[in-house]
C-alpha cells in the first residue's frame, strides 16, 4: 500500500456500540455499561483524543472482534462522563466525521481501531445543476414526511426538532439528523451512516421514513379501533368503581361479588370435583366484562348450585312407634301402606346405612296416594317435596337444559331438592302414571335412572353437569294404574295397592277428617253443625259413587254452606243433618243402590267392571229375534270385548242341545248384545261370563237373578279364566246392592286382599266353568236334569246357598 495512503488513517480508542449509531454533528447521551467500553472513554478523555464510535452487528455478542463491527462508523469527542450506581456511566458524545474502519490494533484493556475519514468529494459543477433541484425536492420531502412523523409522535420535542432540520439547506445533515432522531432498526440506521452521498443519503432516509410514518399511521388506526371497544367497558368499570366507593363511605354493603362467591364456595364444605368446578366458573366470571351475557349465565349457575343441598341433611326419625302414631291420626284404614312403612323403619333402625327405597303407590283417584306420602315425611321426619308429572312430556324436565342455552334450567329432580333444602327428602312423584312422549324425548326414560338405587348415587342434571348423590332420597310415586307405566321404570319400584274405602270407613273418615276439616274451613264451630252417622251414611250411599272420599267431602262442604247460610240468614243457634233432613240439604238422591238388581229379568245380567276410579257395575242386555243368525254388539266396545262375546256365541253353539237351546238357533235368530251408557268406553275379556249368561238367558227365556253379579273370561270350551281388580268390583257390587258374586276359581285366593266388611257382606261363588256360572246365575236351570249341564266340581256350592270365604 502507499505510503501517502497510510499517512490519512490513525489509531484511537474505540467504543462497540449495541442498538445504537452516532452521526457526525450530533450531541448524544448513551449509557456505557461493558468494562472495556468504560476503558475507551477514560483513555479518550486522558489522552484528549477523539473515540471511534462504531456499531456491533449483534447485539448480543459481548467481546466483538473485528468481523463483529460494522466498516463505518464516526470519530466522535467524549464531552462529558457522569458515574451512575453501579459499573455504569452515562456519556454524552458530539459526532466529528465518518470514518472507515481498517483493523483492529488492540482489544484489551480497550479497543482501539486503526481509522480513517471518509468524505464524498464536492464537485462545483454537479452542485451548480440539476443536482440542485434534486437535492431541493428532497429536503422539502424530508420537511413533509417529518412533518407528519412528528404529528404522530406523542414526544413533545418533535416539534423543535422539526425547527431545527428547516433551517439548513444541506441534504447530507437533515438525513443524519432525521436518522439520529428517528425510531428505526441497527440496520437501517447504519444504512444512512454508510451512505456518502448527500443526496442519495436523503433519499433513502424519505423511504425509510415513509415506512416509519405508515407503521405508526397502522398503529394509530389500530389503537383507535381498540380504543373504541374498550371505551364503553372502561366507562362500566369507572362507574362501578365510583359506585363501590361511594357505598363504602355510606357504609353500605359494598362487597365485592367475586369475593362473595368465594367465600361462600369455601363455606359450603362441599365435594372436591364440585368446589373445583365451581372456583374455575368463579375465574371465568372474573374476566367476563359488566352487563356481558355470559356473566349472567355464570351467576344463574354458581346461583342454582351453592343453593343445592351437597352435604346438607336432616336427623331421621326411626322410632317406629311414633311414626304409626303419626299414620294412625293422619289416615284411617290403609293398614297395609301402614305397615309397609313401618316395616321401612324398623330396617332402617337396624341398618342406618340403608339406601332410599322408591315405592309406588297405585289407586283410584281420592283414596289418600298424595296425602300418604305427606304423612310419611312428617313421621319419618324427613323434608317433603312434591313433584307434579301429569302431563310432562320433555326429557329436559326430568334432566334439566344445557346451561348454554337461552333460558336454560335445571331439571325438576335438582330444583325439588333445591326445596327440601336437603340431600335425604322425601321426593313425592305425583301422577307418575300420565307421563307423556314426544320429539323432545320420553321423560319416563329419564327417569330410570333417577329410581335406580344402584346408579342414582352419581346422577348429573343437565343445567349443573356435576354428580348429585340421589341415593338418600326416598322416592315414592303415585299413579291410578300400572298399565301405562313402561316395564322398566314399574320393576324399579315396590308396588304398593290402596283399596278403594268400604262404606264404614268413609263414615270413620268424614267424621274423624272431612267434616272438622269442613267446618273450620267454613268458620263454623262444632256445636253450630251436628251431623248424625246415619246422615254420613246417607251422603255415602245416595249423593256419591266413588272408591275415595272427593266428592264426600264436597257434599259435606256443601251441607256446611247450608248451614252457614240458615246461621246467617235465618238466625239459627244449631244446625242438625241427619237421615231424614239430609235431603232437604243436599237435594234429590242422585244414586238408588237399593232398586239395582233387585228383580229378575230375561237376558239381563250384572257385571262387574274395573275402572281407573274403581269398580262399577257393568249390565249387559240381550235379546233374540228373528234374523239370519247374525250378532249385534252395541255400546261403545273395544275390540277384546268383542272377540268375547263371539267366543261365548261360538260356546252356545257347541252346547246348544246341552242348554236347551234350538240347534238352528244360530240361523234364524239374530242376537243382540248391549251395555248401557254408551258414550262411555268398554273393553277388556273380563266380561266373558256376562256376555255368555246374558245370550242364554235370551236364548232360553230364563230369567238372572237380580241379586248376582260376575266377572270372569270365557274360552271357547266354557271354561271360566282369571281377571284382576277384584277388589274395585266387589266394592262396586257392595255399594250396588248386589248379594252374591261369582269370581273365577283362580281369583279365589285374592279374597285375602279384600276388606272383612266386604267379604262378610258378600256370597263369593268361585267358578272354573261356564255350566257353573249358569247354575247359580239363573232361576233354575235349561233342563229338568242338572247332569245335563256338565258336572260340578266337588265342594263347590249348589244353587241358593252360601259358598265359603275362602274356598281355593
Amino acid at each position: 500500500m502507499p505510503e501517502e495512503e497510510k499517512t490519512n488513517r490513525q489509531t484511537i480508542p474505540a467504543l462497540a456500540l449495541r442498538g445504537l449509531a452516532v452521526y457526525p454533528k450530533m450531541l448524544i447521551h448513551f449509557d456505557v455499561g461493558r468494562e472495556m467500553s468504560i476503558n475507551a472513554l477514560e483513555e479518550s478523555m486522558t489522552s484528549n483524543r477523539p473515540i471511534f464510535l462504531v456499531a456491533q452487528k449483534d447485539i448480543r455478542v459481548e467481546n466483538p472482534g473485528r468481523d463483529q463491527l460494522f466498516t463505518i462508523g464516526t470519530v466522535s469527542v467524549v464531552r462529558q462522563i457522569l458515574r451512575l450506581p453501579g459499573k455504569s456511566v452515562r456519556v454524552m458524545v458530539e459526532g466529528q466525521y465518518r470514518a472507515k474502519l481498517w483493523d483492529l490494533v488492540q482489544t484489551d484493556p480497550y479497543l482501539a481501531a486503526e481509522v480513517e475519514q471518509v468524505e464524498f468529494p464536492k464537485d462545483p459543477e454537479l452542485e451548480s445543476k440539476g443536482n440542485t433541484l434534486r437535492a431541493e425536492a428532497a429536503i422539502r420531502q424530508a420537511y413533509e414526511l417529518f412533518d407528519r412523523y412528528a404529528e404522530l409522535t406523542p414526544k413533545n420535542t418533535a416539534s423543535e426538532m422539526l425547527m431545527n432540520i428547516m433551517s439548513s439547506e444541506d441534504a447530507g445533515y437533515i438525513a443524519d439528523f432525521i436518522a439520529q432522531n428517528v425510531s428505526m432498526r441497527v440496520m437501517d440506521k447504519q444504512s444512512i451512516l454508510d451512505e456518502l452521498r448527500p443526496v442519495q443519503r436523503l433519499n433513502k432516509m424519505n423511504r425509510l421514513l415513509r415506512r416509519e410514518v405508515e407503521i405508526l399511521e397502522m398503529e394509530q388506526s389500530i389503537q383507535r379501533r381498540v380504543q373504541e371497544n374498550m371505551s364503553q367497558n372502561q366507562k362500566d368499570a369507572f362507574l362501578r368503581e365510583q359506585v363501590r366507593v361511594i357505598q363504602e363511605e355510606l357504609g353500605e354493603d359494598g362487597e365485592n361479588e367475586i369475593a362473595g362467591y368465594r367465600r361462600q364456595i369455601a363455606d359450603a364444605k362441599l365435594p372436591e370435583e364440585v368446589e373445583a368446578k365451581l372456583l374455575k366458573e368463579v375465574i371465568h366470571l372474573e374476566k367476563q366484562p359488566f352487563g356481558s351475557a355470559e356473566g349472567s349465565v355464570i351467576r344463574n349457575y354458581l346461583d342454582v348450585c351453592l343453593e343445592l343441598p351437597w352435604t346438607k341433611t336432616t336427623k331421621e326419625r326411626v322410632n317406629v312407634q311414633a311414626a304409626r302414631k303419626i299414620l294412625d291420626d293422619d289416615h284411617f284404614g290403609l293398614d297395609k301402606v301402614k305397615d309397609r312403612i313401618l316395616e321401612f323403619l324398623a330396617v332402617k333402625q337396624l341398618a342406618p346405612d340403608l339406601k332410599g327405597q322408591i315405592i309406588c303407590l297405585v289407586g283410584p283417584p281420592g283414596v289418600g296416594k298424595t296425602s300418604i306420602g305427606m304423612s310419611m315425611a312428617r313421621a319419618m321426619n324427613r323434608k317433603l317435596a312434591r313433584i307434579a308429572l301429569g302431563g310432562v312430556h320433555d326429557e329436559a324436565d326430568i334432566r334439566g337444559h344445557r346451561k348454554t342455552y337461552v333460558g336454560a334450567m335445571p331439571g325438576r329432580i335438582i330444583n325439588a331438592l333445591r326445596q327440601a333444602g336437603t340431600r335425604n327428602p322425601l321426593l313425592l312423584l305425583d301422577e307418575i302414571d300420565k307421563l307423556g312422549s314426544d320429539m323432545r324425548g320420553d321423560p319416563a326414560a329419564a327417569l330410570l335412572e333417577v329410581l335406580d338405587s344402584e346408579q342414582n348415587g352419581t346422577f348429573r342434571d343437565h343445567f349443573v353437569e356435576l354428580p348429585f348423590d340421589l341415593s338418600d332420597v326416598l322416592f315414592v310415586t303415585t299413579a291410578n294404574t300400572t298399565s301405562t307405566i313402561p316395564k322398566p321404570l314399574l320393576d324399579r319400584m315396590e308396588v304398593i295397592e290402596l283399596a278403594s274405602y268400604t262404606d264404614e270407613e268413609k263414615l270413620q273418615i268424614a267424621k274423624n277428617h272431612l267434616l272438622p276439616k269442613q267446618l273450620k274451613r267454613h268458620g263454623l264451630k262444632k256445636s253450630q253443625l251436628r251431623v248424625t252417622d246415619d246422615a254420613i251414611r246417607e251422603s255415602i250411599v245416595s249423593y256419591t259413587r266413588e272408591s275415595g272420599v272427593r266428592i264426600l267431602e264436597r257434599e259435606l262442604g256443601a251441607l256446611c254452606r247450608k248451614a252457614a247460610m240458615a246461621i246467617v240468614s235465618d238466625g239459627a243457634k244449631q244446625v242438625r243433618a241427619t237421615r231424614d233432613n239430609v235431603e232437604t240439604y243436599l237435594g234429590p238422591r242422585k244414586y238408588h243402590p237399593e232398586k239395582n238388581g233387585m228383580e229378575n229379568q230375561v237376558g239381563l245380567v250384572n257385571g262387574l267392571a274395573w275402572t281407573s276410579v274403581g269398580g262399577t257395575l257393568l249390565e249387559a242386555e240381550a235379546n233374540v229375534i228373528p234374523g239370519s243368525g247374525k250378532v249385534e254388539l252395541t255400546g261403545n266396545l273395544g275390540n277384546v270385548m268383542k272377540e268375547s262375546a263371539r267366543a261365548a256365541f261360538t260356546y252356545i253353539r257347541s252346547r246348544a242341545v246341552q242348554l236347551g237351546v234350538p240347534a238352528d238357533f244360530y240361523k234364524e235368530k239374530d242376537i243382540h248384545v248391549h251395555f248401557p251408557e254408551g258414550a262411555v268406553p268398554k273393553d277388556g275379556p273380563s266380561a266373558g261370563i256376562t256376555i255368555c249368561t246374558a245370550m242364554v238367558s235370551a236364548l232360553t227365556g230364563i230369567p238372572v237373578r237380580g241379586d248376582v253379579a260376575m266377572t270372569g273370561e270365557v274360552t271357547l270350551r266354557g271354561r271360566v279364566l282369571p281377571i284382576g281388580g277384584l277388589r274395585e268390583k266387589s266394592m262396586a257390587a257392595l255399594r250396588n246392592g248386589i248379594h252374591t258374586v261369582i269370581i273365577p276359581q283362580e281369583n279365589a285366593s285374592d279374597l285375602e286382599e279384600i276388606d272383612q266388611t266386604v267379604r262378610s257382606a258378600l256370597q263369593f261363588i268361585p267358578v272354573s266353568h261356564v255350566d257353573q256360572v249358569l247354575a247359580h246365575a239363573l232361576e233354575h236351570l235349561p233342563l229338568a236334569e242338572p247332569s245335563d249341564l256338565g258336572e260340578i266340581p266337588s265342594g263347590m256350592p249348589e244353587a241358593g246357598t252360601h259358598a265359603p270365604l275362602h274356598q281355593a
